[in-house]
């Protein structure tokens, strides 16, 4: 280990350059865009029983293209990821009350599409090695109000699913998977995000891939994958003319991905496997380069999984380096490296948890009749993911860079010069 004095004490930094910005935009994708472009069709949808309900060409090619990527019978686009987890809770069937158990651990939106419909999230705890929902905790915080689970394959990295759906084929119980950071990646060889009643992917702008906004449900289910499209496309004005007669949820909207995005989207699909594997081989490099770091733990790999390092998570233990996290993160940026997160995220801790607040001023739905008992959202409820949060979990977004082997290297060489001067960083 070098022993060169540090940035953050007046040393020479040891990336002086930017790296290059993710980009998986080609001339493919323009080409595309401009054929649809020229047509002058960038939309096809109508929000009425009619051929054109269902979208244009390319929606319709980009979705066929997804069902045969993703191994699915069905997939749906949508404008956003957020849009595709309001339409899978609505498409299982929740009702106004309904207990529905999500992960802490995640974007704001998979916890706040459960609200979307007058549900209550339950948030359990997550493991410490993959950083998805626990099972155990999940078991733990099933009431007979839980309808549903709502996975996360936080990073990139797959959640039990296995194990998940064991338990809510014991309790009846529907699951969402949100794998909008884990497109193309496998758990024991079928790809992430298609093994529960309905998942899917994020296409915005600095996922994997990506059209912009957007996002993509998959689901093997005739009757969920039906009532996707009814709430995606204005459900209400809908359904009398094509003879549906469950009218659950079938409030509309307008969650439609245009013909340009869709035409986007087939190129960009054609590409996923190679862009998984490139962000695979340099997160394998940077591994590598870690190893022998004391207190410093590299992304967990579960067997028979892959991973698509959207975030490379990293637990450091503070106690045994004798420095807090704050200190080492300053040091890293001092030494140029960029995309450091301590911490991630708590979502039962965020305003709208602690004080029972969203729709109106008066507590709705926790103070409403349709709340069947007083869900907690106390600090300590989910003290894996509230520990990591506050004290070890240290993350870099590899999504935001494409990193070249010597981009890595220099990462590798950042870390450890640091390492090697922890003694003085400590004040």
């Amino acid at each position: 280990m070098t022993t060169e004095k540090l940035a953050l004490q007046g040393g020479p930094k040891t990336i002086t350059k930017s790296f290059k910005r993710y980009n998986s935009i080609g001339k493919e994708e323009v080409e595309a865009a401009k054929v649809v472009i020229e047509s002058g069709v960038l939309s096809q949808f109508l929000g009425c029983w009619n051929p054109d309900f269902y979208g244009g060409t390319k929606v319709q090619e980009f979705e066929r293209a997804c069902e045969k990527y993703f191994g699915v019978k069905h997939a749906v686009t949508v404008n956003s990821w957020t849009s595709g987890l309001i339409a899978a809770v609505g498409a299982i069937g929740i009702e106004p009350g309904d207990e529905v158990i999500v992960s802490p651990w995640t974007m704001c939106a998979s916890a706040t599409s459960i609200l979307h419909w007058n549900a209550i999230p339950v948030f359990a705890d997550i493991e410490p090695e993959t950083f998805n929902l626990d099972p155990k905790s999940v078991e733990a915080n099933i009431t007979p109000f839980t309808k549903a689970i709502m996975a996360v394959d936080i990073f990139g990295h797959s959640c039990d699913i296995d194990a998940l759906m064991e338990i809510a084929k014991r309790h009846n119980l529907k699951v969402i998977t949100d794998s909008a950071q884990a497109p193309g990646v496998f758990n024991k060889g079928r790809m992430t995000g298609t093994q529960a009643h309905v998942g899917g992917y994020s296409l915005n702008y600095h996922k994997h891939i990506h059209t912009g906004e957007g996002g993509i449900l998959v689901t093997d289910d005739d009757d969920i994958f039906e009532r996707l499209q009814l709430i995606r496309n204005h459900a209400e004005a809908v359904v009398a003319d094509k003879g549906v007669t469950n009218l659950v949820n079938m409030v509309g909207y307008n969650f439609r991905l245009g013909e340009i995005e869709c035409a986007i989207g087939i190129e960009q699909l054609k590409k996923l496997k190679g862009f998984v594997e490139g962000r695979q081989r340099a997160a394998e490099r940077l591994t590598e380069g870690l190893q022998g770091l004391v207190g410093l733990r590299t992304p967990i790999i579960k067997p028979d999984c892959t991973h698509a390092y959207y975030v490379y998570p990293m637990i450091l233990a503070t106690d045994q380096l004798g420095v807090s996290r704050e200190r080492i993160l300053a040091a890293l940026e001092a030494e140029g490296v960029t995309g450091l997160a301590a911490g991630y995220a708590n979502l039962h801790l965020l305003p709208m948890y602690q004080q029972k607040l969203a729709y109106g001023s008066k507590g709705f739905p926790w103070t409403a009749d349709i709340c069947k008992r007083d869900v907690s959202y106390a600090k300590g409820i989910c003290h894996v993911a509230e520990e990591l949060h506050e004290k070890s979990y240290l993350g870099y977004a590899m999504c935001l860079n494409e990193l070249e082997y010597g981009d890595v290297d220099l990462i590798v060489e950042a870390f450890r010069k640091v390492w090697s001067n922890l003694d003085k960083i400590n004040f």
